[in-house]
């Protein structure tokens, strides 16, 4: 009997949404993402202790002016040691994120993942099996269109917006990644309507963002991000790519079925969507006017510097 991962695999490329190296090797995506919050949480844990220890114990032969520096540069260090584990399991890409902290410096977010490029090249893994996460802010977005323009692919994260994501599309990003359940959760918060699968707004935003996309024949690729439930996955089958959790893998993989896909070209090619042209000030505009997303926008990034601030106080209490 074919299970509900099985299918999806068929009609979508399937990416795994953690640092946990396990949960990777069981489910046997595509590709991998991880992100401040998925690096913490796997350090804390205590499973990848031997590879922390080795990222520490290699930063000690190296001089530093202050404590600060050794620790900013074990947590760069630690996202790409989790990234070469990672790049070893999954044959396609493992998206790696610049500092949730620089996403309104443009030079800083270009500069820093350079040096993230750099440190997997020396560790023998091309650029080409690698994707530069930055958040979609407009600071983000010029970074990543100069990066691309260099041959260095980019995921552009954090995306809760039709504005964002064409902003991206323009800039070149080889794949953004929208965000289903965080807004869903904002319209469970700040509305009095109730929402199920049929009306999940996380959702219709992914679709009108793949339908734009096909549309105008954007080669940009849609990777569906942040899921709360399974029926949020189910209803964006035929998505180019869906990141999704161990949890979220395992209840699929758990489920016997056949999927169907929700999202195609072709049904894309009828909608009626109209062009949109984006500038700086229309982006900024747009997203001052969108309140949900430029809430979530703000608040996805002070969360991920949050989890970074946690794993480098975890890093300093090892020094």
């Amino acid at each position: 009997m074919t299970t509900q991962l099985e299918s999806l695999k068929k009609i979508s490329s399937v990416v795994a949404d953690t640092g946990d190296i396990d949960s990777i090797q069981k489910f046997s995506p595509d590709d991998c993402t991880t992100n401040p919050s998925l690096i913490y949480k796997a350090v804390q844990s205590k499973k990848y202790d031997k590879l922390v220890n080795e990222v520490i114990s290699n930063s000690k032969s190296r001089k530093f002016h202050k404590s600060t520096d050794q620790v900013d540069f074990i947590s760069d260090q630690l996202a790409i040691a989790f990234g070469i584990e990672l790049s070893k399991i999954v044959p396609g890409y493992v998206s790696t994120e610049v500092d949730a902290n620089l996403s309104f410096d443009t030079h800083a977010t270009y500069e820093k993942a350079k040096q993230i490029i750099n440190s997997y090249d020396h560790a023998g893994i091309p650029k080409n099996r690698i994707l530069i996460k930055v958040a979609g802010t407009w600071e983000g977005i010029q970074a990543v269109k100069k990066l691309e323009s260099e041959g260095i692919s980019c995921n552009c994260t954090l995306i809760f917006s039709l504005t964002q994501a064409v902003a991206c599309a323009e800039a070149g990003a080889f794949l953004i990644s929208p965000f289903v359940g965080r807004i869903l959760d904002w319209f469970k918060s700040n509305t009095s309507k109730e929402y199920d699968s049929s009306n999940d707004p996380g959702v219709e935003s992914v679709e009108k963002i793949y339908n734009y996309f096909k549309k105008f024949n954007f080669k940009t690729v849609v990777m569906a991000a942040s899921f709360r439930n399974k029926e949020e996955i189910i209803n964006l089958a035929g998505c180019d790519k869906l990141t999704i959790s161990p949890a979220l893998l395992e209840e699929l993989n758990q489920t016997s079925g056949e999927l169907e896909p929700k999202l195609s070209a072709q049904t894309a090619s009828v909608c009626e969507l109209k062009r949109i042209n984006v500038n700086e000030s229309s982006y900024r505009w747009h997203l001052n006017e969108n309140q949900m997303a430029s809430f979530k926008l703000a608040e996805g990034i002070r969360l991920f510097n949050k989890d970074m601030l946690k794993l480098k106080d975890l890093i300093l209490a090892q020094l």
